[in-house]
């Protein structure tokens, strides 16, 4: 009965279920690739500024100025440029302007788990491309698609890069087809390919405000590519809702792509600790796949990644884990401070000395 009214879409959907948020102070929250330093304190002040009397005002529907600064910082126009209300929006904008219920799209079978979300309820059917037995991606095997291809790079949740040359590639011999590259975690890696946007019209590149930039709670993301793409988007967002940013977000937004200063400080920050911690997992006996993210995908050969997981719940630790082959025996953990981390080493060393070893 409490589906008699739902419509087919609805029927057929799989919601997304993100990772665990607890309302617990003495959790230490390290399942879900948060930033654990605070944005610019500029932002901060801006968003202060903002909350005025023209809260009861619309904000503004092209973002132009945000547009433009963003435009700015990767060389780019604006009209190269579309924001929305995180990059989950934007990537949900971007099935449907860019994909075709009844033509086979392509994503590697190890990826960010809103890609079979969106594709099942858009109607859109896909192709997962198995991995390669290190978890990279299996580059020629995304050529010649018959609807298009997305992938995130770095790869979530396997934390590993590929390199622009192969970039260019996928997009070289999908030259009728959009090739989306989900650059998320980029901020944490080394190479954009937004340096191949005006060489290819077929790329488009989503990023988010959420990772390096401290910003998760303020759900800024948004796509660069050429001006045909991003007037594709901007219909698609101007059928649904013309206002996809609140005033608070834009003016937080802006004032971030102000102070690179402070975000690259963090980053730098982030990049250090994830070091020390993927050498001391490896002394823990953990493998450790190479991280271009801010945050690390381990197994360990003697320990149920499962019961792990478990135990350190059990201990107010909270790391990521995906019970499916073929990751079923690995832990995803986000890079917190230096504090944090040692926190979570502490409550590791007690849980491996307490569970079963899977010999």
């Amino acid at each position: 009965m409490m589906q008699t009214f739902w419509s087919t879409m609805a029927k057929r959907a799989t919601p997304y279920v993100p990772g665990e948020q607890l309302n617990d102070q003495n959790v230490l929250k390290l399942n879900t690739n948060e930033n654990p330093y605070p944005p610019s304190p500029s932002v901060i002040q801006a968003i202060r500024d903002a909350a005025n009397v023209d809260l009861r005002r619309y904000p503004s529907p092209d973002l132009e100025q945000l547009r433009e600064i963003i435009g700015k910082t990767y060389d780019l126009t604006k009209d190269q440029v579309f924001i929305g209300n995180g990059s989950d929006e934007v990537l949900a904008f971007s099935f449907m302007a860019f994909f075709e219920p009844g033509k086979t799209i392509r994503f590697p079978e190890i990826t960010y788990s809103f890609y079979p979300v969106y594709a099942q309820l858009f109607d859109i059917p896909y192709e997962t491309i198995p991995m390669k037995a290190d978890f990279t991606l299996d580059i020629e095997r995304f050529y010649h698609s018959e609807g298009g291809v997305i992938f995130p790079n770095p790869n979530a949740p396997t934390s590993i890069a590929i390199g622009i040359d192969d970039i260019r590639k996928i997009l070289e011999h999908n030259p009728t087809r959009i090739v989306i590259v989900d650059e998320a975690y980029v901020d944490f890696s080394t190479q954009s390919a937004v340096s191949l946007i005006n060489k290819y019209p077929n790329l488009l590149i989503v990023q988010t405000t959420s990772k390096s930039r401290s910003l998760a709670g303020l759900r800024v993301g948004y796509a660069l590519g050429n001006e045909g793409l991003i007037q594709a988007l901007i219909r698609i967002k101007n059928s649904i809702n013309s206002y996809t940013l609140d005033r608070l977000a834009i003016a937080g937004a802006i004032a971030s792509f102000q102070d690179w200063k402070s975000t690259k400080e963090n980053i730098n920050k982030i990049i250090q600790t994830r070091t020390w911690v993927s050498e001391k997992m490896r002394d823990y006996g953990f493998f450790v796949l190479p991280s271009e993210t801010n945050f690390i995908f381990v197994t360990h050969p003697d320990f149920s990644a499962k019961q792990l997981y478990k135990l350190l719940k059990q201990r107010h630790v909270l790391v990521r884990y995906f019970n499916q082959p073929p990751i079923n025996q690995y832990l995803r953990i986000s890079i917190g401070t230096d504090k944090e981390m040692e926190q979570f080493f502490n409550c590791l060393s007690e849980v491996m000395a307490s569970c079963h070893s899977l010999s």
